[in-house]
């Protein structure tokens, strides 16, 4: 063999062009379905569990975020509503800001989200959070180029001011495969109680696919911070993505069962000094059904 032909053989062969229009982090395999009573099952069990979380992060003064993150239609609605389904909204609430307004385009990006930070307490779950700018503000120039390198910039420091500061901050990305997406907006068109969930932004980002697969992988090179990693959920099926999530943010919290011991309740007084006014006087909704 000669030395060029040697040469040859040592070289790397090179990688099989992608040429399905897919981002790598998209194409991944589609899962087993899992009966509906197996999933309803384990979703009762969760919920149990994160009933015990919440009572252990009022009882300890615990500060968590948890950040909601990927394509429109990836399923991050259906994990949050499992997740608060059981709980109390005076500890755990939900954090869905609209578009912001014009004064506040004039403050500090950040400014805004910090003001729905949580205290001693409380868990906040923000469906879609300051990641905005890396995401659609990006891809749809909502922001100029260097108002979105300096979000790359800043943002791994203030993650990390914002765990020194005692706060758990965890961060979810949704990830659903392009033939996935394409199946739910076609279900969500089918159905008028969905149909609102189709905004012109999001059939937008149909059409710019590969745009926002570049942002997200931008996003995570700069953001995937060993204080607040990225956690990647396959949500090509919602029930797994809903079960995997909940099972999992139960695990990255250590908590103890405060579940009090069952109540007995006390008799009601007697009811012989009480004379209900006479129901002619109050008004009634009417018994359609």
């Amino acid at each position: 063999m000669s030395k060029e032909q040697e040469t040859k053989a040592q070289a790397p062969k090179p990688a099989t062009p992608n040429t399905t229009g897919v981002a790598p982090d998209d194409a991944i395999a589609k899962p087993k379905k899992i009966s509906k009573k197996f999933y309803e099952k384990e979703l009762a069990r969760l919920q149990e569990e994160l009933v015990k979380l919440q009572e252990w992060i009022k009882h300890e003064g615990l500060k968590v975020v948890v950040i909601f993150e990927g394509r429109d239609a990836a399923g991050k609605g259906g994990v949050i509503k499992r997740i608060t389904e059981r709980l109390n909204p005076r500890i755990v609430r939900v954090v869905a800001l609209p578009a912001p307004t014009e004064r506040e385009r004039t403050q500090w990006y950040f400014q805004r989200y910090v003001a729905h930070l949580p205290a001693a307490g409380e868990m906040v779950l923000f469906d879609r959070s300051w990641y905005n700018r890396a995401g659609v503000e990006r891809v749809m120039g909502f922001c100029t180029d260097e108002e979105y390198w300096e979000f790359l910039r800043s943002c791994p420091y203030f993650e990390r001011m914002i765990v020194r500061s005692g706060i758990i901050l965890i961060k979810y990305w949704f990830s659903v495969s392009d033939e996935e997406q394409e199946r739910r907006f076609q279900a969500r068109i089918k159905d008028p109680v969905r149909r609102w969930k189709l905004s012109p932004m999001d059939l937008e980002s149909r059409a710019r696919w590969v745009e926002y697969s570049k942002a997200k992988d931008d996003m995570f090179a700069y953001t995937d911070i060993k204080q607040a990693p990225w956690y990647v959920v396959n949500s090509d099926n919602k029930k797994r993505a809903r079960l995997n999530t909940i099972n999992h943010l139960l695990s990255l919290i250590p908590y103890e069962d405060l579940t009090p011991e069952p109540i007995v309740l006390p008799p009601r007084e007697d009811r012989i000094h009480y004379i209900r006014p006479p129901m002619d006087y109050q008004t009634f909704v009417p018994e359609v059904y």
